[in-house]
């Protein structure tokens, strides 16, 4: 459903200027735009005021929000300045709008997982400024994300203190850990208030961030993985570290999960779609590792969809299977750091070791 509105105080004739700009575009792409709210709304560009950054409240889980703020005022560090303002307006992406003093304006568009990239506009531009947001916003607003999971306390219980393969896991996290990576592509302790942090869990429905993920195959239908937001270099048990993914559930839109009973378990990663996807397709793929980093002379995804989406999911998919090994494939994700399969755990670490780059390039 291709419909948006627009909502928040513009206070300066450019934010005017703007939300008519993005209203054409957006209305000759073919969508509906809304004057108040709906409840199935796809996509809201919610206008903040930078004193008091107020959330959008969002009547379901998949509509997209995009909050704008505009600044005059200079820093070293746009990113550290512009974050801060995303978390707390609770939004998917924002854009952070910086008047310079040769009359040139820079938009930088921010995500929580992704970092930042900007347009630069100026006057006499107005066509290709505007087709240029939607190039960027539209595809991610139109994504499907995946966080729910479906719990059944099933899991035999042969497995409820683990296997071989969920030892070779807690193994990996130390291997991993030991990679001294960031829990995203820049250093949110630094950037966010406690209070902030938990915003940014509650948006995405994560019990919190890490510096990747590993999952490692089990039979034909099932793979173990990594929990979200746990420590990597500390897995030790099923059900909240280690998780059995057994499927997707497209009409709940829901990652499938076998725990033991009587166990409350932790959320499946947002990646866990990703993994399944891969999986499902090359019987030869054995394990997968994603971590927020990068290598050289690697093939990346063109668009930087969210994390978690079936849009991100069939990208990297397709890369993997374009790809001259898709058992051994390293596939970059666009500002966002890399995904890699492997015939086990073991191969993976031995490929990349010496490689990998921490700082994941920003475009």
């Amino acid at each position: 459903m291709r419909t948006f509105t627009i909502s928040g105080n513009k206070q300066t004739p450019f934010l005017n200027w703007l939300v008519e700009g993005i209203k054409d575009e957006f209305l000759s792409r073919g969508y509906t735009f809304y004057s108040a709210p709906e409840e199935n709304i796809k996509l809201v560009f919610h206008f903040i005021d930078p004193e008091k950054p107020r959330p959008y409240r969002r009547k379901a889980q998949a509509t997209f929000v995009v909050s704008v703020m505009e600044t005059s005022q200079k820093s070293e560090n746009i990113h550290k300045s512009a974050y801060p303002y995303l978390i707390r307006s609770l939004a998917n992406h924002l854009m952070y709008i910086l008047h310079n003093e040769d009359e040139t304006t820079d938009i930088y568009f921010l995500t929580p997982e992704q970092g930042f990239y900007k347009l630069t506009y100026r006057k006499g531009e107005e066509e290709t400024f505007f087709k240029r947001i939607y190039e960027r916003l539209e595809p991610l607003a139109a994504s499907q994300l995946v966080i729910d999971n479906d719990f059944y306390d099933d899991l035999p219980e042969e497995m409820w203190n683990g296997d071989e393969i969920t030892r070779s896991l807690s193994e990996s996290g130390k291997k991993l850990d030991r990679m001294n990576l960031l829990p995203a592509p820049f250093p949110l302790e630094e950037y966010l208030t406690p209070r902030d942090m938990r915003h940014l869990k509650k948006l995405y429905g994560i019990g919190g961030l890490s510096y990747g993920n590993l999952s490692a195959r089990r039979d034909s239908e099932s793979f173990w993985m990594s929990a979200s937001g746990i420590n990597k270099a500390d897995m030790k048990t099923v059900g909240e570290d280690f998780l059995l993914i057994r499927g997707y559930d497209p009409d709940k839109n829901a990652m499938k999960v076998s725990v033991p009973p009587n166990i409350t378990p932790k959320r499946a990663s947002v990646d866990a779609i990703e993994h399944w996807m891969i999986y499902k397709e090359h019987p030869e793929v054995g394990a997968i590792v994603h971590v927020h980093a990068w290598m050289d002379g690697i093939r990346a995804t063109e668009i930087n969809y969210p994390c978690g989406t079936i849009e991100l999911a069939k990208t990297v998919a397709e890369l993997v299977r374009n790809s001259e090994e898709p058992s051994r494939a390293i596939i970059g994700l666009k500002n966002h750091g890399l995904t890699i399969t492997g015939t086990d755990l073991d191969d993976i670490f031995e490929r990349i070791e010496g490689k990998i780059i921490p700082q994941v390039p920003m475009f």
